[in-house]
């Protein structure tokens, strides 16, 4: 067991390595994306969210609330192809996409139903994607480059957390210290 420890750690490692190397480049986009998520929530918009268990997270996160009490914000996942995009999305709502489990002809094709809808998105994605010219001006990108799909999920996991704490601050204010 004891070989097993230095694997183990260089997973801690590798993760705060990434973490140090993204925090800054992500920072501008983020704010992108909180704007984006409060303009929609406060316009009476919906978040759609696609693209595995990250995107599910995602939408309790939104309705069932983050780290504080407050009411349930419009949000659901969706099935990873553009009909019930097309079926619930309406204009001035949000799409978060989760690409790190989908193809690259899915995702983009969410995008494009997305745009057909009058929606802006949010893509949580690895390295650049090769759909990225189907984003719009409007959309934000929050690409993590890294070689391992875990590394960019857990990164994903705390942008995600990060997103939720900064929609709940802009909704309710700061949190008074306990």
């Amino acid at each position: 067991m004891p070989m097993l420890e230095p694997r183990l750690q260089q997973s801690f490692f590798d993760c705060a390595d990434l973490l140090y190397q993204v925090a800054e480049p992500l920072g501008r986009p983020m704010g992108e994306a909180l704007q984006a998520c409060v303009g929609c929530l406060t316009g009476g918009g919906k978040l759609l969210t696609v693209g595995g268990p990250l995107a599910a997270h995602a939408a309790s996160l939104l309705v069932r609330g983050f780290e504080r009490e407050r009411p349930p914000l419009a949000a659901l996942t969706i099935a990873p192809d553009p009909t019930p995009l097309r079926a619930l999305g309406h204009p001035g709502d949000l799409l978060l996409l989760f690409d790190d489990l989908l193809a690259a002809p899915a995702a983009q094709a969410l995008v494009e139903a997305a745009h057909d809808q009058d929606m802006a998105v949010i893509a949580f994605t690895g390295a650049a994607p090769a759909w990225r010219h189907a984003l719009a001006e409007t959309d934000v990108l929050l690409a993590v480059a890294h070689e391992r799909a875990a590394r960019v999920r857990e990164v994903h996991l705390l942008m995600l957390h990060a997103l939720v704490d900064g929609i709940d601050v802009q909704l309710l204010g700061e949190q008074d210290p306990a």
